[in-house]
């Protein structure tokens, strides 16, 4: 049964979540909270109070050998440069475009929490948006949180074809240049699948997570324009 937290800010041991991956219940999405849950192999999933999870199996995008799954029409609309790609110019309207309605998706686990949680950790340098432009309109994009060499891909959107893919794209090849190891996906889906996600248990996910915890990578350069 999921245990419930309150102000406590440690969580259960990741091996009493369900067989869903449903772990815990409330507590707040504070900067401390959301990190060391990331950090813990866990993750806040929608709703109010918030549910957190820990699955397994676990999805994730093994970088070596990601771009071995993009289509040739989607490597060309790359090398075209139809979009302008952008790191953190946008976080707010790439989260709040990812929690809007869209067709198939009347509803959105990204509550306003969530939401205000997210930029917060954003403010602190902890979540990234990629984001892709279009004469000058932001037209697709995706944020995550990274910590060490880890990155958790948390959601993306797409207001013109191809615009997250590319999004997508220039987020594999930004881990890959900057030698993070890990990128998770959390739990998998058709589209994931497609994009090459794999399912590992979760005791291997932890282990690379560790490691990849140790590595000290940076998503951005601080003193440098994106």
């Amino acid at each position: 049964m999921p245990v419930l937290i309150d102000k406590q800010l440690d969580f259960p041991p990741v091996e009493r979540a369900d067989r869903w991956g449903f772990l815990a219940v409330g507590g707040d999405l504070s900067p401390r909270r959301l990190l060391l849950a990331y950090r813990s192999g866990i993750f806040p999933w929608g709703g109010e109070p918030v549910r957190w999870y820990s699955p397994d199996p676990r999805c994730i995008i093994e970088l070596a050998d990601a771009e071995h799954y993009l289509s040739r029409r989607l490597l060309r609309t790359v090398r075209h440069k139809r979009f302008e790609i952008r790191i953190n110019t946008a976080f707010e309207q790439v989260i709040r475009a990812c929690a809007a309605p869209a067709p198939g998706r009347e509803a959105t686990w990204l509550t306003p929490r969530m939401i205000a949680g997210y930029i917060r950790l954003h403010e602190l340098g902890h979540a990234h948006s990629v984001e892709s432009w279009r004469d000058g309109r932001l037209v697709g994009g995706l944020y995550g949180v990274a910590c060490g060499g880890y990155f958790s891909g948390e959601s993306m959107f797409q207001g013109e074809s191809d615009a997250s893919k590319v999004a997508y794209v220039a987020l594999l090849r930004r881990l890959s240049a900057r030698g993070y190891v890990l990128l998770d996906c959390q739990v998998p889906s058709y589209h994931l699948f497609s994009l090459g996600a794999t399912l590992i248990s979760r005791v291997t996910y932890l282990s690379r997570l560790r490691a990849a915890l140790k590595l000290n990578c940076a998503f951005v350069d601080l003193h440098a324009a994106e």
